[in-house]
Protein backbone atom coordinates (compact mmCIF):
# COMPACT_ATOMS: atom_id res chain seq x y z
CA UNK A 1 0.00 0.00 0.00
CA UNK A 2 1.32 3.24 -0.88
CA UNK A 3 2.50 5.69 1.76
CA UNK A 4 -0.41 7.97 3.30
CA UNK A 5 -0.05 11.42 1.88
CA UNK A 6 -1.16 13.63 5.02
CA UNK A 7 -2.05 17.21 3.68
CA UNK A 8 -2.47 19.88 6.99
CA UNK A 9 -5.86 21.52 6.53
CA UNK A 10 -7.01 23.11 9.69
CA UNK A 11 -11.04 24.21 9.07
CA UNK A 12 -12.28 23.60 12.15
CA UNK A 13 -15.49 22.59 13.04
CA UNK A 14 -18.08 25.64 13.60
CA UNK A 15 -17.79 25.98 17.19
CA UNK A 16 -21.54 26.38 18.74
CA UNK A 17 -20.61 27.09 21.72
CA UNK A 18 -22.20 24.95 24.96
CA UNK A 19 -25.06 26.66 25.04
CA UNK A 20 -26.49 24.76 22.11
CA UNK A 21 -26.00 21.19 23.83
CA UNK A 22 -27.57 22.81 26.52
CA UNK A 23 -30.07 23.93 24.88
CA UNK A 24 -31.12 20.51 23.60
CA UNK A 25 -30.92 18.95 26.93
CA UNK A 26 -32.79 21.51 28.77
CA UNK A 27 -35.62 20.64 26.25
CA UNK A 28 -35.60 16.65 26.65
CA UNK A 29 -38.89 15.74 27.28
CA UNK A 30 -39.96 14.38 31.06
CA UNK A 31 -40.60 10.86 31.55
CA UNK A 32 -44.31 10.18 31.48
CA UNK A 33 -45.33 7.66 34.58
CA UNK A 34 -46.15 4.41 33.01
CA UNK A 35 -49.89 4.53 32.82
CA UNK A 36 -49.48 8.07 30.74
CA UNK A 37 -47.24 5.79 28.45
CA UNK A 38 -50.04 3.27 27.70
CA UNK A 39 -52.46 6.41 27.09
CA UNK A 40 -49.61 8.09 24.94
CA UNK A 41 -48.95 4.79 22.83
CA UNK A 42 -52.59 3.80 22.48
CA UNK A 43 -53.02 7.27 20.89
CA UNK A 44 -50.15 7.32 18.92
CA UNK A 45 -50.83 3.89 17.32
CA UNK A 46 -54.82 4.93 16.59
CA UNK A 47 -53.40 8.26 14.92
CA UNK A 48 -50.63 6.49 12.94
CA UNK A 49 -52.98 3.96 11.36
CA UNK A 50 -56.04 6.86 11.07
CA UNK A 51 -53.42 8.44 8.71
CA UNK A 52 -51.51 6.03 7.04
CA UNK A 53 -48.56 7.01 8.85
CA UNK A 54 -45.53 4.85 10.13
CA UNK A 55 -43.37 5.36 12.51
CA UNK A 56 -39.30 5.44 11.80
CA UNK A 57 -37.15 5.10 14.40
CA UNK A 58 -32.68 5.28 14.78
CA UNK A 59 -31.26 3.23 17.61
CA UNK A 60 -30.15 6.02 19.68
CA UNK A 61 -33.76 7.18 20.52
CA UNK A 62 -35.55 6.57 23.51
CA UNK A 63 -36.49 2.87 24.15
CA UNK A 64 -40.46 3.59 24.29
CA UNK A 65 -39.87 4.97 20.72
CA UNK A 66 -37.83 2.05 19.60
CA UNK A 67 -40.97 -0.30 20.65
CA UNK A 68 -43.52 1.74 19.60
CA UNK A 69 -42.16 1.80 15.87
CA UNK A 70 -41.60 -1.67 15.96
CA UNK A 71 -45.36 -2.46 17.64
CA UNK A 72 -47.03 -0.24 14.83
CA UNK A 73 -45.25 -2.14 11.62
CA UNK A 74 -42.45 0.72 11.55
CA UNK A 75 -38.88 0.42 11.28
CA UNK A 76 -35.92 0.86 13.96
CA UNK A 77 -32.32 0.87 12.21
CA UNK A 78 -29.55 3.43 11.33
CA UNK A 79 -30.31 6.39 9.39
CA UNK A 80 -30.38 5.33 5.53
CA UNK A 81 -32.08 2.20 6.64
CA UNK A 82 -34.82 4.19 8.23
CA UNK A 83 -34.95 6.53 4.95
CA UNK A 84 -35.13 3.25 2.87
CA UNK A 85 -37.75 1.91 4.60
CA UNK A 86 -39.77 4.83 4.78
CA UNK A 87 -39.22 5.00 0.97
CA UNK A 88 -40.40 1.26 0.33
CA UNK A 89 -43.41 1.86 2.36
CA UNK A 90 -47.42 2.11 1.33
CA UNK A 91 -47.62 5.35 4.01
CA UNK A 92 -48.25 8.75 3.16
CA UNK A 93 -46.56 10.17 6.00
CA UNK A 94 -43.44 8.99 7.54
CA UNK A 95 -42.81 9.96 11.53
CA UNK A 96 -39.15 9.89 11.66
CA UNK A 97 -37.79 10.11 15.42
CA UNK A 98 -34.47 10.81 14.97
CA UNK A 99 -32.24 14.42 14.05
CA UNK A 100 -32.59 16.29 11.48
CA UNK A 101 -30.37 15.15 8.39
CA UNK A 102 -32.37 12.07 9.04
CA UNK A 103 -35.77 13.60 7.91
CA UNK A 104 -34.38 15.09 5.21
CA UNK A 105 -32.77 12.04 3.60
CA UNK A 106 -36.20 10.35 4.29
CA UNK A 107 -37.75 13.43 1.91
CA UNK A 108 -34.74 13.26 -0.61
CA UNK A 109 -35.63 9.66 -1.28
CA UNK A 110 -39.65 10.44 -0.92
CA UNK A 111 -40.57 13.83 -1.83
CA UNK A 112 -43.77 12.81 -2.44
CA UNK A 113 -44.18 11.92 1.03
CA UNK A 114 -45.21 13.87 4.51
CA UNK A 115 -42.21 14.07 6.32
CA UNK A 116 -42.76 14.81 10.46
CA UNK A 117 -40.25 14.83 13.51
CA UNK A 118 -41.00 15.13 16.78
CA UNK A 119 -38.70 18.23 17.20
CA UNK A 120 -37.75 20.01 14.50
CA UNK A 121 -34.47 21.44 16.66
CA UNK A 122 -33.29 17.88 16.76
CA UNK A 123 -29.86 18.22 15.04
CA UNK A 124 -26.47 16.34 14.66
CA UNK A 125 -22.64 17.99 15.73
CA UNK A 126 -21.50 16.52 12.63
CA UNK A 127 -24.54 18.60 10.41
CA UNK A 128 -23.95 21.30 12.95
CA UNK A 129 -20.31 21.59 12.05
CA UNK A 130 -20.75 21.33 8.43
CA UNK A 131 -22.44 24.87 6.96
CA UNK A 132 -23.35 24.48 3.88
CA UNK A 133 -22.35 28.06 2.70
CA UNK A 134 -18.43 27.47 4.37
CA UNK A 135 -18.48 23.79 2.92
CA UNK A 136 -19.23 25.09 -0.82
CA UNK A 137 -16.67 27.43 -0.49
CA UNK A 138 -13.95 25.12 0.91
CA UNK A 139 -15.11 22.89 -2.29
CA UNK A 140 -14.46 26.02 -4.22
CA UNK A 141 -11.04 26.60 -3.29
CA UNK A 142 -9.94 23.20 -4.32
CA UNK A 143 -12.47 22.65 -7.83
CA UNK A 144 -9.82 19.84 -8.61
CA UNK A 145 -11.15 17.37 -5.75
CA UNK A 146 -14.17 14.92 -5.97
CA UNK A 147 -16.32 16.19 -3.20
CA UNK A 148 -17.57 12.86 -0.73
CA UNK A 149 -19.15 13.31 2.57
CA UNK A 150 -20.78 11.36 5.00
CA UNK A 151 -24.34 10.79 5.65
CA UNK A 152 -24.68 12.62 8.94
CA UNK A 153 -25.09 15.93 6.90
CA UNK A 154 -27.70 18.48 5.56
CA UNK A 155 -29.52 18.03 2.45
CA UNK A 156 -27.64 21.29 0.89
CA UNK A 157 -24.38 19.66 1.91
CA UNK A 158 -24.90 16.94 0.10
CA UNK A 159 -26.22 18.37 -2.69
CA UNK A 160 -22.75 20.11 -3.01
CA UNK A 161 -21.33 16.39 -3.48
CA UNK A 162 -20.07 14.12 -5.80
CA UNK A 163 -20.60 11.28 -3.77
CA UNK A 164 -22.81 10.67 -0.04
CA UNK A 165 -21.11 7.69 1.74
CA UNK A 166 -21.74 4.96 4.08
CA UNK A 167 -21.33 1.69 5.03
CA UNK A 168 -18.18 -0.22 3.62
CA UNK A 169 -18.75 0.91 -0.03
CA UNK A 170 -17.21 4.01 1.44
CA UNK A 171 -13.77 2.81 1.60
CA UNK A 172 -14.44 1.04 -1.68
CA UNK A 173 -15.63 3.92 -3.10
CA UNK A 174 -12.36 6.37 -1.92
CA UNK A 175 -10.49 3.19 -3.27
CA UNK A 176 -11.79 3.50 -6.51
CA UNK A 177 -11.83 7.60 -6.55
CA UNK A 178 -7.74 7.15 -6.03
CA UNK A 179 -7.17 4.72 -8.31
CA UNK A 180 -8.66 6.40 -10.86
CA UNK A 181 -5.91 9.20 -10.02
CA UNK A 182 -9.00 11.25 -8.08
CA UNK A 183 -7.83 13.88 -5.30
CA UNK A 184 -10.55 13.74 -2.21
CA UNK A 185 -12.33 16.51 -0.58
CA UNK A 186 -13.82 14.49 2.79
CA UNK A 187 -16.24 15.60 4.98
CA UNK A 188 -17.43 16.08 7.79
CA UNK A 189 -16.34 13.53 10.03
CA UNK A 190 -12.55 13.95 11.01
CA UNK A 191 -12.12 10.40 12.34
CA UNK A 192 -13.86 8.47 9.48
CA UNK A 193 -11.67 10.09 6.84
CA UNK A 194 -8.74 10.20 8.43
CA UNK A 195 -9.12 6.30 8.85
CA UNK A 196 -10.19 5.94 5.10
CA UNK A 197 -6.96 8.10 3.94
CA UNK A 198 -4.63 5.90 6.06
CA UNK A 199 -6.16 2.32 4.69
CA UNK A 200 -6.53 3.95 0.81
CA UNK A 201 -3.83 6.21 0.51
CA UNK A 202 -6.15 8.47 -1.10
CA UNK A 203 -5.19 12.34 -1.40
CA UNK A 204 -8.12 13.75 1.14
CA UNK A 205 -8.44 16.87 2.67
CA UNK A 206 -10.35 16.91 5.51
CA UNK A 207 -12.98 18.27 6.61
CA UNK A 208 -12.57 18.88 11.01
CA UNK A 209 -16.12 18.17 12.03
CA UNK A 210 -16.49 15.59 14.90
CA UNK A 211 -19.67 13.88 16.52
CA UNK A 212 -20.29 15.32 20.02
CA UNK A 213 -20.74 11.97 21.57
CA UNK A 214 -17.77 9.50 20.04
CA UNK A 215 -15.27 12.34 20.10
CA UNK A 216 -15.58 11.73 24.11
CA UNK A 217 -14.62 8.96 24.06
CA UNK A 218 -10.93 8.03 25.27
CA UNK A 219 -8.50 5.27 24.55
CA UNK A 220 -6.54 5.83 27.96
CA UNK A 221 -9.79 5.44 29.78
CA UNK A 222 -10.81 2.44 28.08
CA UNK A 223 -7.82 0.64 28.54
CA UNK A 224 -8.26 0.98 32.07
CA UNK A 225 -11.49 -0.43 31.83
CA UNK A 226 -10.61 -3.27 29.91
CA UNK A 227 -8.52 -4.48 33.00
CA UNK A 228 -10.87 -4.56 34.92
CA UNK A 229 -13.15 -6.72 32.41
CA UNK A 230 -10.69 -8.84 30.72
CA UNK A 231 -13.32 -11.36 29.43
CA UNK A 232 -15.19 -8.28 27.43
CA UNK A 233 -15.26 -7.63 23.50
CA UNK A 234 -14.93 -3.91 22.72
CA UNK A 235 -17.42 -2.85 20.32
CA UNK A 236 -16.60 0.30 18.95
CA UNK A 237 -18.29 2.95 16.46
CA UNK A 238 -15.72 4.57 14.04
CA UNK A 239 -16.63 7.86 14.25
CA UNK A 240 -14.92 7.55 17.58
CA UNK A 241 -10.95 8.68 17.77
CA UNK A 242 -8.10 6.40 16.38
CA UNK A 243 -7.18 5.27 20.03
CA UNK A 244 -10.72 4.09 20.60
CA UNK A 245 -10.62 2.31 17.51
CA UNK A 246 -7.29 0.45 18.06
CA UNK A 247 -8.55 -1.34 20.99
CA UNK A 248 -11.29 -2.49 19.33
CA UNK A 249 -13.07 -6.51 18.88
CA UNK A 250 -15.21 -5.04 16.20
CA UNK A 251 -15.59 -1.94 14.62
CA UNK A 252 -18.98 -1.09 13.22
CA UNK A 253 -22.12 1.09 12.62
CA UNK A 254 -25.05 0.45 14.67
CA UNK A 255 -26.55 -2.22 12.84
CA UNK A 256 -23.18 -4.48 12.90
CA UNK A 257 -22.67 -3.75 16.72
CA UNK A 258 -25.45 -5.15 17.54
CA UNK A 259 -24.99 -8.23 15.19
CA UNK A 260 -21.70 -8.49 17.03
CA UNK A 261 -23.53 -8.39 20.57
CA UNK A 262 -25.79 -11.29 19.48
CA UNK A 263 -23.62 -13.37 17.67
CA UNK A 264 -20.10 -13.54 19.46
CA UNK A 265 -19.52 -15.83 22.52
CA UNK A 266 -18.48 -13.41 24.63
CA UNK A 267 -21.00 -12.71 27.16
CA UNK A 268 -19.71 -8.77 28.40
CA UNK A 269 -19.25 -6.28 25.95
CA UNK A 270 -17.68 -2.90 26.09
CA UNK A 271 -19.58 -0.48 23.77
CA UNK A 272 -18.07 2.86 22.55
CA UNK A 273 -21.34 4.54 20.63
CA UNK A 274 -24.52 6.45 21.88
CA UNK A 275 -25.70 4.90 24.71
CA UNK A 276 -29.37 4.39 23.44
CA UNK A 277 -27.94 1.51 21.07
CA UNK A 278 -28.01 -1.03 24.42
CA UNK A 279 -31.62 -1.20 24.42
CA UNK A 280 -31.15 -2.86 21.26
CA UNK A 281 -28.57 -5.13 22.39
CA UNK A 282 -30.35 -6.02 25.46
CA UNK A 283 -33.13 -7.36 22.91
CA UNK A 284 -30.69 -9.17 20.99
CA UNK A 285 -28.68 -10.93 23.88
CA UNK A 286 -30.94 -10.50 26.86
CA UNK A 287 -28.46 -12.94 28.56
CA UNK A 288 -25.22 -10.50 28.07
CA UNK A 289 -24.20 -7.74 29.91
CA UNK A 290 -23.10 -4.32 28.09
CA UNK A 291 -20.63 -1.58 30.22
CA UNK A 292 -20.47 1.88 28.52
CA UNK A 293 -17.23 2.85 27.15
CA UNK A 294 -15.52 5.74 29.31
CA UNK A 295 -16.19 9.75 28.38
CA UNK A 296 -14.47 12.58 28.69
CA UNK A 297 -15.84 14.14 32.18
CA UNK A 298 -18.81 12.61 33.87
CA UNK A 299 -21.83 13.92 34.61
CA UNK A 300 -21.77 17.84 34.21
CA UNK A 301 -18.27 17.77 33.13
CA UNK A 302 -19.31 15.94 29.82
CA UNK A 303 -21.21 17.55 26.99
CA UNK A 304 -22.78 14.02 25.91
CA UNK A 305 -21.91 11.48 28.75
CA UNK A 306 -22.35 8.78 25.75
CA UNK A 307 -25.95 9.99 24.89
CA UNK A 308 -26.93 12.54 22.20
CA UNK A 309 -28.95 15.39 23.46
CA UNK A 310 -30.34 15.93 20.14
CA UNK A 311 -31.68 12.29 19.94
CA UNK A 312 -32.66 12.57 23.11
CA UNK A 313 -35.08 15.45 22.42
CA UNK A 314 -37.66 12.89 20.87
CA UNK A 315 -39.92 11.67 23.34
CA UNK A 316 -43.71 10.21 23.04
CA UNK A 317 -45.37 13.79 23.55
CA UNK A 318 -43.89 15.60 20.86
CA UNK A 319 -44.53 12.36 19.19
CA UNK A 320 -48.06 12.67 19.55
CA UNK A 321 -48.52 16.10 19.13
CA UNK A 322 -46.98 16.01 15.69
CA UNK A 323 -49.44 13.33 14.58
CA UNK A 324 -52.46 15.60 16.02
CA UNK A 325 -51.18 18.87 14.53
CA UNK A 326 -49.36 17.72 11.62
CA UNK A 327 -46.58 20.74 12.95
CA UNK A 328 -42.66 19.86 11.93
CA UNK A 329 -43.06 19.16 8.80
CA UNK A 330 -39.76 18.81 6.71
CA UNK A 331 -38.88 20.60 3.70
CA UNK A 332 -36.15 20.21 0.99
CA UNK A 333 -36.10 22.71 -1.89
CA UNK A 334 -36.55 20.68 -4.65
CA UNK A 335 -33.73 22.01 -6.67
CA UNK A 336 -31.60 20.59 -3.83
CA UNK A 337 -32.99 17.59 -3.35
CA UNK A 338 -32.88 16.83 -6.90
CA UNK A 339 -29.16 17.47 -6.69
CA UNK A 340 -28.83 15.33 -2.90
CA UNK A 341 -29.98 12.36 -4.85
CA UNK A 342 -27.26 12.11 -7.05
CA UNK A 343 -24.92 11.96 -4.61
CA UNK A 344 -26.87 9.16 -2.39
CA UNK A 345 -27.90 7.80 -6.30
CA UNK A 346 -24.19 7.10 -7.61
CA UNK A 347 -23.09 4.92 -4.16
CA UNK A 348 -26.25 2.93 -4.29
CA UNK A 349 -25.69 2.42 -8.16
CA UNK A 350 -21.54 1.87 -7.32
CA UNK A 351 -23.07 -1.07 -5.00
CA UNK A 352 -25.22 -2.83 -7.22
CA UNK A 353 -22.56 -2.72 -9.99
CA UNK A 354 -20.19 -4.53 -8.06
CA UNK A 355 -23.13 -6.46 -6.32
CA UNK A 356 -21.77 -5.16 -3.10
CA UNK A 357 -24.19 -4.67 0.34
CA UNK A 358 -24.13 -2.11 1.66
CA UNK A 359 -23.17 -3.51 4.99
CA UNK A 360 -20.62 -5.15 6.04
CA UNK A 361 -20.54 -8.21 9.29
CA UNK A 362 -18.94 -6.20 11.55
CA UNK A 363 -16.18 -8.76 11.99
CA UNK A 364 -13.15 -7.12 11.66
CA UNK A 365 -11.56 -10.43 10.49
CA UNK A 366 -14.06 -11.18 7.77
CA UNK A 367 -14.76 -8.05 6.30
CA UNK A 368 -10.68 -7.65 6.10
CA UNK A 369 -10.05 -4.69 3.94
CA UNK A 370 -13.73 -2.84 4.31
CA UNK A 371 -13.82 -0.14 6.78
CA UNK A 372 -15.91 -2.27 9.55
CA UNK A 373 -19.69 -0.80 8.07
CA UNK A 374 -18.92 2.79 8.79
CA UNK A 375 -22.62 3.50 8.73
CA UNK A 376 -24.80 6.27 9.10
CA UNK A 377 -24.49 6.83 12.23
Amino acid sequence: MEATKVIEFERPQMDVGSSCVASAWARVPDMPTADEKVQLKKKIADLLKEKQAVLVAHYYVDSDLQDLAEETGGCVSDSLEMARFGRDHAAKTLVVAGVKFMGETAKILSPEKTILMPDMDATCSLDLGCDPAEFAAFCDEYPDRTVVVYANTSAAVKARADWMVTSSVGLDIVADLHAQGKKILWAPDKHLGSYIQKQTGADMLLWQGSCLVHDEFKGIELEILRESHPAAKILVHPESPAAVVALADVVGSTSQLINAARTMDAQEFIVATDNGILHKMQMAAPSKKFIVAPTAGNSATCKSCAHCPWMAMNGLRNLLHVLETGENQIQVDPVIGRKAKLSIDRMLDFAAARKTNVKASGDLAQDGKLFSGVGPA
